[in-house]
């Protein structure tokens, strides 16, 4: 599986997005008051975008672990293996909310983050996969050692 950050994994997209937040009106039922907000400002948030879909990363998930490649596909940037994950977490920050997006953050067991994907669109069902990713290879080292132990 694989996932391209959003505009929320930058600093300056999640400033448009905490701008975009503060108005929430919807007049009469309509579009939200923010999108219209969103269009004024697509010549800031359009170059960004494109840019980051040439310099920026992407995150892939194996069945082994899960890597963080450059946008291009050249070059490996940082990994962590899923034996070495206990837990998968969701951190949504101000201005994140705008784009559905969170920050995905994988723990070792002694609690400390070992890789953060962030601004991942739709984080849920991204933070699912890699929890039953997870799950799975460590049901499948534990049913290698008992037959290992049996022999």
């Amino acid at each position: 599986m694989m996932e391209y950050p959003s505009l929320a994994s930058t600093g300056i997209g999640r400033l448009l997005g905490w701008l975009y937040e503060l108005v929430p009106i919807r007049p009469f039922g309509l579009m939200k008051v923010s999108y219209v907000f969103a269009l004024l400002t697509m010549p800031l948030g359009l170059p960004l975008y494109f840019l980051q879909k040439v310099f920026g990363q992407r995150y892939v998930l194996t069945n082994r672990n899960v890597q963080v490649w450059t946008a291009r596909k050249t070059r490996m940037v940082s990994s962590v293996a899923l034996a070495d994950v206990v837990d998968v977490e969701l951190k949504q920050w101000p201005g994140q909310v705008f784009y559905n997006a969170s920050d995905i953050r994988l723990k070792s067991a002694s609690g400390e983050t070992k890789l953060t994907l962030k601004g991942v669109k739709d984080a849920g069902a991204f933070k699912n996969a890699i929890a039953c990713a997870v799950d799975s290879r460590r049901m499948v080292q534990e049913s290698m050692a008992q037959i290992a132990a049996r022999s």
